[in-house]
């Protein structure tokens, strides 16, 4: 067998293996869930939330900043983008089995016979040389074995793909809350602040009052117990913009410099735009946790075609062609060529029934998937779900905490203006601006939640990054 012959040889075991897999059929599951939504109704050609990306959607420039740092520097990103690397690497390794190992040797043996083992009674000394060129243990993949693993590590290749893709997304949305929250605390430290200066002008001015016989004891401590409310707050608020900015300090994954910190109010952080909802159908198309599960899925229908293949025969082959000689000179001489062909089958008999328990567990593993990929499915339409219902009716939350806030400022000056001219005691003024300070804390939480609820939806509606994978092209 000379060099030809073997490359014949091994493009043709290569067609032969070149046949399909045993692995059943995939089709996409039925998803188990309503295709609209609770809640809203919408026409199915409007641009979908993924096309949307979060640059446009975020109008804060020192948000884009932090999420442009935190891209590139977050660990968590980084782990699960490392984890591409070797799902990459692991599915090159599987897709090589399908090739023979071809390698080139060279070797020397010498061999020396005692005499009395001789045929002529004296010590004989030998030595070979040989070169060659040849494959070791190749399986010819008939059956689909080796393919049904390669797509197996593809499918889980591009999972992970999927998974770094669901981070991303999730890392954008984490980012922004983490601003978000700052800035809303930081507002509610200022009117901690607000409240604190003028209740403590409030105390300075029943003070002198007291002083002239016009107060009383009483007004003076009720306005003492809001002084020391506000002072407390204010304590409370400024531990707590310290633990939001070291919260957004872990996501960026560096240091946040004071001129990237947000504003103390919501106004300008986000373009609360009216995002289109879409089909069920084509949102979870978009999502791509949603899509990781169904590559999970595939993954596992894959190795079930694995197993089946172990019932049936595997061939193997061993060739090598080359030259030998029993001395370097004569070792590319003419009628030097040596070659070995070892084909060799194995057909299982008896195992104790491992490869029957082999592909029950691969069938077990898909069914697995399979729930896993459908539950997938119903937590992402409810996560959409949820937003939506919550988003439905905040506008007519906020126009409520907004009118809220105004009465009770105007409640809070009319109880004032009545202490001052004596007409009531102090007790009033004093529920008054409580009901105050909670109503703008009220208007400043449920500003966040309306925030939030905008960054929430973007998310689960499978926006906020709009790299595809390249995957998709192997």
């Amino acid at each position: 067998m000379n060099l030809r012959t073997l490359s014949l040889t091994l493009l043709l075991a290569g067609l032969l293996g070149g046949c399909a897999t045993l692995a059943p059929d995939y089709t996409r599951p039925a998803a188990p869930v309503d295709m609209r939504w609770p809640t809203t109704t919408t026409a199915a050609d409007q641009p979908g939330v993924a096309d949307i990306g979060w640059r446009d959607f975020f109008v804060d420039t020192r948000l884009h900043q932090l999420i442009g740092m935190a891209l590139a520097n977050n660990r968590d990103l980084r782990a699960t983008a490392l984890a591409i690397v070797k799902a990459r690497a692991q599915y090159r390794i599987q897709r090589a089995e399908l090739f023979p190992a071809v390698s080139a040797d060279a070797g020397t043996t010498a061999r020396r016979t005692p005499g009395e083992l001789s045929g002529n009674g004296q010590a004989v000394t030998s030595r070979s040389h040989n070169v060659d060129l040849g494959i070791a243990n190749w399986e010819i993949d008939l059956f689909g074995r080796l393919q049904s693993l390669r797509d197996q590590a593809l499918e889980t290749y591009l999972a992970s793909e999927e998974t770094l893709r669901s981070t991303r997304i999730s890392l954008v949305a984490e980012v922004a809350g983490a601003y978000l929250t700052l800035s809303a605390d930081t507002a509610l430290l200022q009117l901690a602040q607000e409240t604190l200066t003028s209740q403590q002008r409030s105390y300075s001015l029943t003070q002198k009052r007291v002083e002239l016989g016009v107060g009383t004891e009483l007004d003076l401590r009720q306005i003492e117990t809001s002084v020391e409310t506000a002072r407390r707050d204010v304590a409370a608020y400024t531990a707590q913009v310290t633990i939001d900015r070291n919260a957004l300090v872990l996501l960026v994954g560096a240091s946040v410099p004071d001129t990237l910190l947000p504003p103390a109010g919501l106004d300008s952080v986000t373009a609360l735009r009216a995002l289109p909802a879409g089909l069920p159908s084509a949102v979870l198309q978009e999502r791509p946790d949603v899509l990781a599960a169904e590559r999970q899925l595939r993954a596992a229908n894959a190795s079930i075609g694995a197993a089946r293949a172990a019932f049936f025969p595997s061939i193997s082959l061993t060739a090598t062609a080359g030259t030998a000689s029993t001395s370097l000179g004569g070792l590319f001489a003419a009628g030097s060529g040596a070659w070995t062909f070892i084909p060799q089958v194995s057909l299982p008999l008896f195992n104790a029934g491992a490869n029957r328990a082999n592909l029950q567990a691969a069938e077990a593993d898909r069914d697995i998937a399979l729930a896993s990929y459908e539950k997938t499915i119903q937590s992402a339409f409810r996560e959409v779900a949820d937003a939506l219902a919550q988003r439905a009716t905040l506008d007519a939350r906020l126009d409520a905490q907004q009118k809220l806030v105004d009465a009770s400022a105007a409640s809070y000056r009319l109880s004032e203006a009545r202490y001052q001219k004596g007409v009531d005691s102090y007790l009033s003024a004093l529920d008054a601006q409580r009901s105050l300070y909670a109503a703008r804390q009220g208007l400043v939480s449920l500003k966040l939640s309306a925030a939030a609820s905008a960054v929430t939806l973007y998310k689960v509606l499978g926006g906020g990054d709009l790299e595809r994978s390249a995957a998709a092209a192997l």
